[in-house]
């Protein structure tokens, strides 16, 4: 695995750094995980050959790559460099079926692939790691169902392992769902409607809906592969018309702006500054809220430009301001950084419009609550988020911290490790679902880029 050590060996914990003063580093941050798996399945769904550059290299991606290449897309990466890859769909957009796909623990992989398979020529299977047989896939199921699909679970009903064998015949292309649960559902299927001989009529019926934001990039990125688009966020409905998608011959890819949380939060947790580099003008990622949050807790934000780049940098003397009741329903990817952060800061903080984050990688919510505990810090589970309030530091205490195979509970740890001496974090390795240099990149960003001597 690109950029690891023998202390991220699963058997071994790995002992988070701790800074040596105030930072100053440019951190580049690889390319979006949301905007490499949409790019990838799009270039899949088109008609001819598309060229990917920037393409995030991850354990979700390499899913992603794996899945399609079992539905026949040629996927070929540039010899010289890994994140340039060239896309070519099977031939009148007959995928292969009769076969099995692995997704991990990819949501993304999990939740957007099966309703690609909708045009395969025969059943295909999909399973995953252990822990994924804990993530909800009923309503994305239940709509391709409802377009004429039939599935067969081999476990638990809604969840993974399952069959999906395509229609015969299709339904008229009008589809209800309550996608409460995680705004993949309702991604993974706009994506693929294209293809579908009517089209999709897409309804949410559920009484919230989280990360709208990655629906809207959802909707961007068909309309940027030509697809025919409305959304009417107020209905909760989107409409997307049959015909053919094609992608520009070359895409470029964005950073991936909400992996760049933990490194700007270092910079109020350590002091000093963190840039970002080919931080983006306009984005549809909900990475790109993440700076004025930052600014609320107390740090200095500024874009600038240097050297032809335009960077992020983020700047504090290590004051952390508490948030009150802070709606974090558009953004809560980023919940765990913004918690690691907020154990830290001058007043109570509640988290709210992110009780989906308990059905991602992990239960989210309680494991924050579990690991802060664990450290001497007050936590406590709501009902839609998170209640955090601070304790004095001299009350915080080391503790062997758990990453329950999600990246951004890692992540999140790590930057505990930053205020609190002595913590250890159970397999750091788990960064490799989207960023899997990440220990190098911490190293760096704490001790430039000699960080073995350092240590």
């Amino acid at each position: 695995m690109s950029g690891m050590t023998a202390d991220s060996d699963k058997n071994q914990a790995w002992k988070a750094p701790e800074p040596t003063g105030p930072l100053h580093a440019l951190v580049a941050v690889p390319g979006s995980k949301s905007l490499s798996n949409r790019y990838l399945l799009l270039a899949a769904a088109g008609t001819k050959s598309v060229r990917l550059q920037g393409l995030l290299r991850s354990r979700d991606t390499e899913l992603m790559i794996g899945a399609l290449e079992t539905l026949g897309v040629r996927i070929n990466s540039d010899r010289s460099d890994p994140t340039s890859v060239e896309v070519t769909p099977p031939a009148q957009g007959k995928y292969s079926g009769h076969t099995t796909i692995d997704c991990g623990l990819a949501g993304t992989v999990m939740r957007f692939v099966p309703a690609l398979a909708m045009s395969a020529d025969g059943p295909v299977t999909f399973d995953g790691d252990s822990q994924a047989y804990q993530r909800p896939m009923a309503p994305l199921l239940d709509g391709l169902e409802q377009l004429g699909a039939s599935v067969v679970y081999h476990g638990q009903q809604g969840y993974l392992p399952f069959t999906l064998t395509p229609p015969t015949r299709w339904n008229s292309g009008k589809i209800t769902i309550d996608a409460s649960g995680s705004s993949q559902f309702i991604s993974g299927i706009l994506l693929s409607a294209p293809t579908y001989p009517r089209g999709v009529i897409l309804k949410h019926t559920g009484s919230s809906l989280p990360s709208l934001p990655h629906i809207r990039m959802s909707v961007d990125d068909l309309k940027h592969a030509g697809a025919q688009v409305k959304a009417h966020e107020y209905q909760r409905e989107w409409l997307v018309e049959h015909g053919t998608i094609q992608l520009p011959a070359q895409v470029m890819i964005e950073p991936d702006l909400s992996n760049a949380a933990p490194f700007l939060g270092a910079a109020l947790l350590a002091g000093g500054s963190v840039s970002i580099p080919n931080w983006p003008q306009e984005t549809t990622q909900p990475g790109a809220l993440l700076p004025g949050y930052l600014e609320a807790m107390g740090a200095e934000v500024n874009m600038v430009e240097e050297q032809g780049q335009r960077l992020c940098r983020v700047s504090s003397d290590g004051t952390i301001h508490g948030l009150g009741e802070f709606d974090l329903t558009a953004a809560g990817e980023i919940a765990p950084s913004l918690a690691a952060l907020l154990v830290f800061a001058d007043s109570p903080t509640q988290l709210l419009g992110i009780g989906h984050l308990r059905g991602h990688e992990t239960n989210r919510l309680a494991a924050l609550v579990h690991e802060i505990e664990s450290i001497g810090g007050n936590a406590q589970e709501l009902p839609d988020g998170i209640a955090i309030t601070p304790v004095p530091q001299d009350q915080l205490h080391p503790a062997p911290l758990k990453s329950y195979a999600d990246h951004r509970m890692a992540t999140f740890a790590a930057m505990l490790g930053l205020r609190v001496h002595g913590i250890t974090i159970d397999d750091i390795g788990t960064t490799s679902k989207t960023l899997p240099d990440f220990e190098a990149m911490w190293h760096s960003m704490l001790y430039g880029k000699n960080y073995k001597a350092a240590r």
